[in-house]
C-alpha cells in the first residue's frame, strides 16, 4: 500500500512537507502547481516551490518530493519538466484536478477535463521530453461540471504514457462537498493497466479501509487529514483510529514549523494559525491553544504559548 501526501495549494508548502512527512510514513509528496505559460521558468521558481531538489528531490526526512505543473501549453510544459528533472525532480506529476476558477478561468486544472484530447496531448508532451526512468504521472477529477469523460480522461492519460493517475472522486462543481465518491473509481480501475491512487474525503484508517473496499484501490493520496491529524499515515499502516502522536509530540511538531528554514519568507503566524486552527477540529487541546494565540501578533509570544501548553 502506497500513501501519498497529496498537493494542496497554499497549504503543503515546503515547510508543511517538511514536518508532515518527518512523522508521517509517506511514499512520497507532491508540490503545489507550478503554473507553465509561455516560458520556461527560472530556476528561483523550481527552488522556491520545491527547495528539496537541493536535497535530492527529497524531504529532510527522506520522502520524495515530485514536481507538479499546471498549463496548457505542450511545448512549455514539456520543456519547463525537462528543466525540472535537471535541477532533480524525481518525477513529474500534471493537474488536471484544481478547481479553482481563477485557474480554470485560465483553461487550467479541472477545466480540461473536458477536452480528454487535450490531456492526452499535454501528458505525452511530458512524457516524451523527460527520459525514460522518470515517472510521469497526473491528477484528475471525476469531471469538470459533470462525469461525462471520466473513462476517456482515465484512458487519455494512461495511453500518454503515464505512469499512474490520482483520481479525486469527485467532480469540479461537487469541489470538496461531501461525500467523495469512491465507488466511481472502481469502473476507473478496472479499465485501467496503470495503477489508479484514490483521493478525496478520507479522514480517518476506517475512512481508508471503506475506501479500498468501494474503490478497488490500494494507494491512497492524503488531503487535508494529513495536516488535520499529522499521524493519520501511521494509523492506516497500523490499522486503529486511535491517535498515535501525543499532544506533546504534536507541540515540537508545531515549532519545528514556527522555527522552519524559510520563516523569513512567507507568513509563518498566520500560516501556524490557519494549521491550528485545523487541527483543533480534532484535538481538544489545539482548540484551546486557538483561543490563547488567535490574535497574538509575535512568534516568540506563540512559541511560549506552545511550551507553556505542555503536558
Amino acid at each position: 500500500m502506497k500513501l501519498v501526501l497529496a498537493p494542496m495549494e497554499g497549504l503543503t508548502d515546503p515547510i508543511m512537507r517538511d514536518v508532515l512527512t518527518s512523522v508521517g510514513s509517506f511514499d512520497w509528496c507532491v508540490t503545489e502547481f507550478i503554473r507553465v505559460t509561455d516560458s520556461v521558468l527560472p530556476d528561483h521558481v523550481y527552488h522556491n516551490y520545491c527547495p528539496e531538489l537541493l536535497n535530492d528531490g527529497k524531504t529532510a526526512a527522506g520522502t520524495p518530493v515530485h514536481v507538479q505543473f499546471l498549463g496548457n501549453n505542450p511545448e512549455m510544459l514539456a520543456a519547463n519538466a525537462i528543466r525540472a528533472v535537471e535541477l532533480g525532480a524525481p518525477a513529474i506529476d500534471m493537474n488536471f484536478g484544481c478547481p479553482a476558477k481563477t485557474v480554470n478561468r485560465h483553461r487550467g486544472g479541472s477545466v480540461l477535463l473536458d477536452e480528454p484530447e487535450v490531456v492526452h496531448l499535454l501528458v505525452k508532451a511530458v512524457r516524451d521530453a523527460v527520459p525514460s526512468h522518470i515517472p510521469v504521472s497526473a491528477k484528475m477529477r471525476l469531471g469538470y461540471m459533470d462525469r461525462n469523460y471520466t473513462l476517456e480522461n482515465a484512458h487519455a492519460i494512461e495511453d500518454a504514457g503515464a505512469a499512474w493517475v490520482t483520481v479525486h472522486a469527485r467532480t469540479k462543481a461537487e469541489g470538496y462537498t461531501p461525500p467523495a465518491f469512491w465507488d466511481q473509481l472502481q469502473p476507473i480501475r478496472e479499465a485501467l493497466n496503470i495503477n489508479v491512487i484514490a483521493n478525496g474525503e478520507i479522514w480517518t484508517n476506517t475512512d481508508a479501509k471503506q475506501c479500498q473496499l468501494e474503490s478497488g484501490c490500494e494507494d491512497l493520496m492524503i488531503g487535508r487529514a494529513a495536516v488535520t491529524t499529522p499521524d493519520i499515515t501511521q494509523c492506516i499502516r497500523q490499522n486503529t483510529d486511535e491517535a498515535l502522536i501525543t499532544w506533546n509530540e504534536l507541540l515540537a511538531l508545531q515549532i519545528r514549523f514556527l522555527n522552519g528554514p524559510y520563516k523569513k519568507e512567507v507568513n509563518m503566524i498566520g500560516r501556524y494559525k490557519q494549521w491550528l486552527g485545523m487541527m483543533s477540529k480534532h484535538y481538544p487541546e489545539a482548540k484551546a491553544l486557538w483561543n490563547e494565540v488567535k490574535r497574538i501578533k509575535a512568534l516568540a509570544e506563540i512559541i511560549e504559548k506552545l511550551n507553556a501548553s505542555k503536558h
